[in-house]
C-alpha cells in the first residue's frame, strides 16, 4: 500500500512538479483517522499538501526563497469536514439535507439516492413521481418504479438522483471506461499567449485574480484555498441562483462576492470586463452552460489570452455522462462507494463515506491544478485548461486501497479533538469559529485576510493591486 509521501509524489509529478520540491514536505499523522474502509484521511492530506506545495513552489519562482510545507493528517481531515465544525455565534450547523433527500428502495429492490437541496431538483423528483414533497409519499411512489428507470427519468426532467451500484456494475459502464482513459487532473494548453509576469506581493498568490463561479463544496473549496495563499478571489453568483447558506459561509472565507446576472447582456458585459483582468477562471457550472453565454474555455482565452481556465464536472469531460449533473453524495452512490462501505460495515443498505471527500479532495486538486498551470503560463506562456471531476477523484481514492477494520475507528467528535485546528474570526454573518487551513508554509503562512460575507456584498470589480 502506498505511503502518504508516495501518494503525494504521484499527484505532484503527474502535473510536472519538480521532484526536489518534495524534499521540503513533512506529512504527519497515521491512518485511519475517521471510520471508513477507504483511505479518506490520506486522500485529504495528500490533496491539501499538493496545493500547499504548489503555493510554496510559486513563492520560490517569484522570490527565489524556498520554504517547508507540513500537513497533519488529523487537521487535514478536520478541514475536509470544515462545514461540520463551523460555528456561527456558537451555534452548530442547521440540518444539512432537505426533508425528502436521501436513500429509498424502489419496486425492483434497488436503492436510489435523491439530492433535493435545490428547489428545482426537488421539483423534478416530485414531478416524475407525481407526488408531494413528503417523505412517505416519495417512498410509496418509488415502489412503483425500477431504480434504473427512475434515475433516467429524473435526469431527463432536470433533476439529480443516483442508482446505487456495486463497483463492478459501475466499472462495466461506458462512463467508467471513459474515465479510465483520463488523468486525475488534465492540464492542457488551449491557446497562444505571452507569459504574464508575476505581480508584486508578499504571498505566493498575491496580486493574482481569480473568478470563482461555483457553488456547494468542491469549487468553492478551490477558491478558498487560492485565497488562503493570497489570491484576490471574487465569487460571482446570481441573485436568483439557489445556494446553501451554511456552505456559503464556510467556503466564503477570504473572498469578495458579487452578483452578476449572466442571462442579461449587461451582466455578460460585466463578466467580460472582469475576465479581461483575471488570471484564473474557475467554474463548476453544468457542462456547456457557460459556453452558451460566451464563456467557454476557448472563448475565455480569446477575451484574455493567457487565462488559466479550470473546469469541475461530476463525471468527467469524456464519455456518455459528460453532460450529467451530480454531487458528491450521488457520485459516491453511483460509483460503488456506498455499496462497498455498507458491505464492509455488514449492512444491507448504502453507507456514506464519513466526509464529503470527493468534494473536498477535488477542490484541493482544482486549486493545485490552477497553480501548476499558472506557473507554466508564467514561464512558457499560453492559455491553459485544467479539468477535474468528482468521479475521477473517486476513481483515484478507490485505487489507493482499503483499510481492514477501518470502520472500527472512533469518529472525530467533541470540542477537544478539533479545538486545536480552529480560529475565531468576525464575518458578515456574525462571529465564526472555523477550521484553519491545514497546509503550514514556513515562510508565507496561509491565512484568510477577508471575512466571509453574504453573497453579493461587493461591486463587480477587482481590488487595486498593491
Amino acid at each position: 500500500m502506498q505511503s502518504p509521501a508516495d501518494i503525494l509524489k504521484g499527484i505532484w509529478t503527474s502535473a510536472g512538479g519538480d521532484l526536489t520540491a518534495l524534499e521540503r514536505v513533512r506529512l504527519t499523522g497515521e491512518e485511519p483517522q475517521i471510520p471508513s474502509s477507504f483511505r479518506v484521511a490520506v486522500a485529504g492530506q495528500a490533496t491539501i499538501a499538493a496545493a500547499g506545495l504548489a503555493a510554496a513552489e510559486i513563492w520560490r519562482l517569484r522570490s527565489g526563497e524556498a520554504q517547508d510545507v507540513s500537513v497533519d493528517m488529523r487537521h487535514a481531515v478536520a478541514e475536509c469536514r470544515s462545514e461540520r465544525y463551523l460555528r456561527l455565534d456558537d451555534k452548530p450547523p442547521p440540518p444539512a439535507w432537505d426533508a425528502i433527500a436521501g436513500v429509498y428502495k424502489t419496486g425492483d429492490d434497488r436503492f436510489v439516492r435523491c439530492h433535493t437541496n435545490f428547489p428545482h431538483h426537488r421539483d423534478a423528483v416530485c414531478k416524475v413521481l407525481g407526488c408531494a414533497p413528503e417523505r412517505g409519499q416519495v417512498a410509496a411512489a418509488l415502489k412503483q418504479w425500477k431504480g434504473g428507470d427512475f434515475e433516467t427519468a429524473v435526469y431527463a426532467a432536470g433533476g439529480v438522483v443516483a442508482l446505487m451500484r456495486s463497483y463492478d456494475e459501475w466499472s462495466a459502464l461506458p462512463q467508467a471506461q471513459a474515465l479510465a482513459e483520463l488523468p486525475l487532473i488534465s492540464i492542457e494548453k488551449i491557446g497562444d499567449a505571452p507569459p504574464k509576469p508575476w505581480p508584486e506581493g508578499e504571498r505566493p498568490l498575491a496580486g493574482l485574480r481569480v473568478l470563482d463561479l461555483s457553488r456547494v463544496i468542491a469549487g468553492p473549496v478551490a477558491g478558498r484555498t487560492l485565497a488562503a495563499h493570497g489570491a484576490d478571489v471574487l465569487l460571482v453568483s446570481g441573485p436568483d441562483l439557489p445556494a446553501i447558506p451554511w456552505l456559503t459561509i464556510d467556503t466564503g472565507r477570504g473572498k469578495l462576492t458579487t452578483f452578476i446576472g449572466l442571462k442579461s447582456e449587461t451582466g455578460r458585459a460585466q463578466m467580460r470586463e472582469l475576465l479581461k483582468d483575471a488570471d484564473v477562471f474557475s467554474q463548476g457550472y453544468r457542462p456547456r452552460a457557460l459556453a452558451a453565454l460566451g464563456f467557454s474555455p476557448e472563448q475565455a482565452a480569446e477575451i484574455n489570452p493567457g487565462i488559466v481556465y479550470v473546469t469541475l464536472s461530476a463525471y468527467g469531460h469524456a464519455g456518455p455522462w459528460a453532460e450529467r449533473r451530480g454531487f458528491d453524495s450521488l457520485v459516491q452512490t453511483t460509483t460503488g462507494f456506498n455499496d462497498a462501505e455498507g458491505k464492509a460495515a455488514g449492512i444491507d443498505s448504502p453507507k456514506e463515506l464519513p466526509a464529503q471527500m470527493l468534494d473536498h479532495a477535488t477542490g484541493y486538486l482544482m486549486a493545485f491544478g490552477a497553480m501548476m498551470a499558472k506557473a507554466r503560463q508564467a514561464s512558457e506562456g499560453g492559455s491553459w485548461h485544467v479539468r477535474v471531476s468528482l468521479a475521477q477523484t473517486g476513481r483515484w481514492l478507490w485505487n489507493l486501497g482499503r483499510l481492514d477494520g477501518g470502520l472500527n475507528t472512533p469518529d472525530l467528535t467533541g470540542e477537544a479533538v478539533h479545538a486545536a485546528f480552529m480560529e475565531t474570526v468576525s464575518s458578515g454573518f456574525g462571529t465564526l469559529k472555523a477550521v484553519r487551513h491545514s497546509a503550514v508554509l514556513s515562510k508565507t503562512p496561509a491565512q484568510w485576510r477577508r471575512p466571509a460575507m453574504p453573497l453579493g456584498s461587493h461591486p463587480p470589480q477587482w481590488p487595486r493591486r498593491s
